[in-house]
């Protein structure tokens, strides 16, 4: 598969829905890579396993600093960079800062916004829940998108936002509107692998899917490896590893040379 360039995912808005997935698994990712996925997000620290494991697929990084503490604009640009340097193809900003987006943009790396229910300020808002469900929420998504394509930004996730609210905005800006849990009227359709493939042991969101479930999978691979360890410890305790065969041998005469050039 022919990874996408910026262009092209800007030309294909309003053609085709993109795929995207969050994965920090290179093993996840290959398995996208392999499926035909469009776009990964993953984190920094992940990020040059990721981009090794799916060398075709466009990648979004979400480098720490940026993602959790908006930092400055001087680190802002020092660790988007870093993050291309890395295999990104483009930097995902999280925490939705204007002031970010303009800064990363205005030295040509690609960026990606956040509009709707931002995790990092739920505090403020009472807990998890959609935004826009009111035309005064509804207005301030659509004026944050608009202010992110102003900025620079080549994309937004838009979060838990109406789906109708969020297709009349889609249609209103050139970003590619990357929907989590905000209907087919945006331009890309984006989930964590950990809900698709049923291994999240937390709370499951109402717009998740599970594909597959491998949960019974891992924890029948946990239990092997505590078995392997478990008998490795029992050899161990009991004499029973290492066997001859496992041990290295010395011909004697050189051994006997050895013996002869140490301390009594």
């Amino acid at each position: 598969m022919k990874k996408l360039t910026v262009y092209e995912i800007q030309q294909l808005k309003g053609k085709r829905q993109l795929t995207e997935i969050f994965t920090d698994k290179p093993e996840e990712a290959a398995a996208a890579a392999d499926a035909g996925i469009d776009m990964i997000v993953t984190i920094a620290p992940a990020g040059k396993k990721i981009r090794q494991a799916a060398p075709n697929v466009f990648l979004i990084m979400a480098p720490v600093p940026l993602h959790r503490f908006d930092p400055s604009n001087e680190v802002a640009i020092r660790t988007g960079q870093e993050a291309l340097d890395e295999g990104a193809d483009a930097i995902y900003c999280g925490t939705g800062s204007l002031e970010r987006i303009a800064a990363l943009a205005s030295v040509r790396i690609p960026v990606i916004g956040h509009v709707g229910f931002i995790p990092y300020r739920t505090n403020w808002i009472g807990g998890p829940r959609a935004i826009g469900k009111t035309a005064t929420e509804a207005l301030e998504v659509y004026r944050q998108a608009k202010a992110s394509e102003a900025a620079g930004a080549i994309g937004v996730e838009m979060e838990l936002v109406p789906h109708r609210v969020a297709t009349e905005i889609s249609r209103r800006t050139k970003l590619c509107v990357i929907s989590m849990g905000s209907g087919t009227g945006c331009n890309a359709q984006y989930l964590f692998a950990t809900d698709m493939l049923g291994t999240n042991k937390g709370h499951v969101p109402r717009h998740a899917k599970q594909y597959v479930n491998l949960r019974p999978e891992y924890d029948r691979i946990q239990k092997l490896m505590v078995d392997g360890f478990t008998q490795f410890k029992q050899d161990v305790t009991t004499g029973a590893y290492p066997e001859p065969r496992h041990i290295l041998q010395v011909q004697e005469d050189e051994f006997a040379r050895f013996m002869a050039g140490i301390d009594p």
